[in-house]
């Protein structure tokens, strides 16, 4: 059953081949045997897993329909989840519990899905990698001497080895997609607020934006549709009707305008990585969509933009971790300002401690113009390259990240970490969505094709995936296909 997609899982549970507590028992006797290597958990909720998955079967038998009803699901660890600890990766809330669930749990619980546990991230989702976590670095099912990407390595590593058909993630700067490329599944990044912040913990709050990872489009669709809508305790969540995403997977492809930003084939790409994006366009191709090529010319700045706005939206959202209400307290302080000080010191790991500290100094006095004014200035023009682009083709393809996975410990410059993100980043300044879908093998480390929409065409964007994936079987590989346990 770990090799299965939701969307068979599904099929199977409704043809009553096993049951909502036979899959899920499945499940975490496969977390509990196989993760002590990939560390793709923080906390596993066996108990409650198995509780709703017994209430799951019990409304079958009654005669509940709901698609989603009894399938099991990872969370990563940035969602609140009342009751469970709620740690953000970060030694700061290694004891929090949060008193409230985030929408998004709401909606998926009330879809009759299974939280089987919450899983690694780097802390504050802040990183590339998964290696920031105060739990210790998720390694690649594939390779387990590489990364699985971050900041949702955990939950993309999850699926991948077959512990959850699907899993919860958040992109702020490509966090979805990156890891999702890494591991070898689809990650799909909406269009800002379409997805319910609340109860999200903040790290940029005009750039997160929650999203679903499976093996397949399919699975994203089911997922998004349970996922999205408007949400009036977020002020950001746009009042829109959710459509339904799998209405639209089937539509062919036939005279779809695909374009080729000359920006993400240039330098720093590595050569199996272009060969793979290439090749994927031909199948596009072959199925009758029409390429051509244009240009994002703002592209270079995103990288700067993005590393000022994002850390002084963290030194604002991260300033609340205090000691003083919830999370690490230092002991014994001498005073109020003992107590912020080795508290946060002490709570933060060193990723995080760089981005407040970046973060603080762009917003000061004399820079806030300088750095952060300009930076949006700056924003404004990406998401201009984006509307112009769509003036002319459907979608955008590329890359997904300019490497596959590289090794444990590889990048010990800040920098170099961070341009990872070369070609995720842009789309969070413009709130576009975008996915990536796995598109072949650098050895036996996979690559991912990213594709972009215009704003709220998730559905567009599932359909061209689905199309891409009924045509190919890059999605249906798994490192667990070699298993004889």
């Amino acid at each position: 059953m770990h090799q299965m997609t939701l969307t068979e899982l599904a099929r199977g549970l409704k043809a009553g081949d096993f049951s909502s507590r036979e899959l899920t028992t499945s499940l975490l006797d496969r977390i509990e045997r196989l993760d002590g290597n990939i560390n793709s958990f923080i906390t596993v909720t066996r108990e409650q897993a198995l509780a709703a998955a017994d209430a799951a079967d019990a409304a079958r038998a009654k005669g509940d329909d709901r698609p989603l009803a009894g399938l099991p699901l990872a969370i990563k660890d940035i969602f609140c989840t009342q009751g469970v600890r709620t740690s953000c990766g970060s030694k700061m809330l290694d004891n929090f519990q949060a008193p409230y669930n985030a929408t998004v749990i709401e909606k998926l619980q009330a879809a009759g899905m299974i939280g089987l546990g919450k899983t690694n991230m780097d802390e504050f989702a802040m990183g590339s990698s998964n290696e920031s976590s105060f739990y210790g670095p998720v390694r690649n099912p594939w390779d387990e001497t590489a990364v699985p990407g971050g900041s949702s390595g955990g939950s993309a590593a999850a699926v991948a080895a077959g512990f959850a058909p699907a899993a919860l993630g958040t992109d702020t700067g490509g966090s979805i997609r990156q890891p999702a490329a890494f591991c070898g599944i689809t990650g799909l990044k909406p269009t800002y607020g379409r997805v319910s912040r609340y109860g999200m913990i903040a790290f940029a709050s005009s750039l997160d934006q929650g999203g679903p990872m499976a093996r397949s489009a399919e699975d994203c669709a089911h997922l998004l549709g349970a996922m999205a809508g408007h949400d009036l305790r977020d002020s950001t969540s746009v009042a829109r009707v959710v459509p339904d995403y799998l209405a639209e997977l089937d539509t062919p492809l036939a005279g779809l305008k695909i374009g080729l930003p000359k920006e993400y084939f240039g330098d720093g790409l590595d050569s199996e990585v272009e060969s793979a994006i290439r090749e994927a366009i031909k199948v596009y191709e072959s199925l009758g969509a029409k390429v051509c090529e244009v240009s994002l010319p703002h592209t270079h700045l995103a990288v700067p933009a993005y590393y000022v706005i994002a850390p002084a939206e963290a030194s604002s959202n991260l300033s609340r971790y205090d000691g003083v209400r919830f999370g690490h307290r230092c002991d014994n302080p001498v005073d109020l300002e003992d107590l912020y000080k080795r508290t946060r010191a002490e709570g933060f790991g060193d990723e995080v401690k760089r981005r407040i500290l970046i973060g603080t100094h762009t917003l000061s006095e004399g820079f806030f113009d300088a750095y952060y004014r300009k930076a949006q200035q700056v924003r404004r023009l990406i998401r201009q390259d984006f509307l112009d682009a769509f003036d002319e083709v459907d979608v955008l393809m590329g890359p997904a990240a300019p490497t596959p996975a590289f090794d444990l410990g590889a990048k010990k410059d800040p920098v170099s970490m961070y341009l990872q993100d070369i070609y995720t980043i842009a789309i969070n300044l413009a709130g576009i969505p975008g996915i990536s879908v796995p598109a072949g093998f650098s050895g036996k480390r996979p690559i991912g094709l990213q594709i972009l929409g215009q704003h709220f065409a998730e559905g567009q964007l599932l359909n061209v995936a689905h199309q891409f994936q009924q045509a190919t079987d890059w999605h249906r590989r798994s490192p667990t296909d070699q298993e004889t346990n």
